[in-house]
């Protein structure tokens, strides 16, 4: 029989994106064109904003999120309101170490956020959810891997310049009613010792002065070609968690999200981030199966070998941009059933 404090266990969350509606963007992949323009954009976005909290209600997703329905890259949908960025001029880069290929806007002047980025889907979410709010943003690290520097010329620099910047539209959100702020760093997986030194005081930047929850993503990266067949490259156990997380366990970030199904992450690395709470990755981002209620239990209960059942959150590996629509609509429906299976099972 469930009690009060079973039933708190296991809540659910995503990792941020989820697929756009084929009338918004061009849908099935990154970068994905939009649809309309202007107005009749804006007025898009923000119904898709509100189908995609609707779609993790109903499936019983206890943290939601907007979906990063305004946004066309994870990324580059924050760059888009920061001054000192030439768009016109793009750079072919290798980033995440050269993983992949593509073309990034150049920073060519001093860095200044034009206004709010995010005011108008994190004012429309909290609107029209009871549920907690999570707000996605790119880490600091991540940025700088993703654009071109001809100005700062030092990447903990230019962090540092974004950081400010996060920090001006983290102290908004807050205000907005957002309950978590997650930064997204897929970069804390490819530069390992500077992830465990600037990367993370680039994040203590990035919140300071603000008393929501805050979150740090690291993953393995969408479940793209190119990511894939890198980590089909990393051996039969993936232990870069292992070089940053002691320093991530004393960091003031409160949540660390990674991905665990299907992936080579021993399990015992979570006693390595003793005292924070882990999003626990049990939704695969890189296959169209559908997960059971008994898979995603299964990692769960590992997971509770590791790290107190209080501390642990059933999330998605990472974002769901790239995938069909209805594939990620029947993988939110498991999450909630293998987090309702597992407190029924382990406690």
């Amino acid at each position: 029989m469930a009690t009060a404090e079973t039933a708190s266990l296991f809540p659910t969350t995503i990792a941020g994106s989820l697929p756009k509606p084929a009338w918004l963007a061009v849908p099935n992949k990154l970068w994905a064109p939009w649809r309309l323009e202007g107005e009749e954009l804006a007025a898009a976005k923000d119904d898709a904003t509100l189908l995609a909290l609707k779609l993790q209600e109903d499936a019983g997703i206890d943290i939601v999120g907007d979906g990063e329905q305004s946004r066309q890259h994870f990324v580059h949908g924050f760059l888009e309101a920061v001054d000192g960025i030439d768009f016109n001029r793009r750079v072919e880069m290798g980033i995440r170490n050269d993983r992949y290929k593509a073309m990034c806007p150049t920073v060519v002047g001093p860095l200044r956020l034009r206004a709010r980025v995010h005011a108008r889907e994190a004012r429309l979410a909290r609107a029209h959810t009871k549920r907690k709010l999570k707000f996605t943003l790119p880490g600091p690290m991540t940025i700088v891997d993703t654009i071109a520097d001809a100005h700062y010329g030092d990447r903990v620099k230019l962090a540092m310049a974004f950081a400010a910047l996060l920090n001006e539209e983290v102290r908004g959100l807050a205000a907005d009613g957002v309950d978590v702020i997650q930064f997204d760093e897929p970069a804390f997986n490819v530069y390992m010792e500077d992830a465990a030194g600037w990367g993370i005081d680039a994040l203590h930047r990035a919140i300071e002065g603000v008393h929501c929850t805050s979150a740090v993503h690291i993953c393995y990266g969408y479940g793209i070609p190119a990511n894939i067949e890198w980590k089909a490259t990393l051996g039969n156990e993936w232990r870069q968690y292992e070089k940053f997380f002691p320093a991530l366990a004393k960091s003031r970030i409160d949540q660390v999200s990674l991905e665990c199904i299907n992936s080579h992450v021993p399990m015992s690395v979570l006693k390595l981030l003793d005292g924070k709470d882990v999003l626990v990755g049990v939704i695969d981002v890189a296959t169209d199966k559908i997960e059971t209620p008994e898979e995603i239990a299964a990692v769960i209960g590992n997971a509770a070998k590791h790290i107190p059942a209080q501390k642990i959150i059933a999330c998605t590996n990472c974002g769901m941009a790239p995938m069909r629509r209805e594939i990620a609509a029947l993988k939110l429906e498991a999450l909630g059933r293998g987090a309702a299976l597992a407190r029924k099972t382990f406690y």
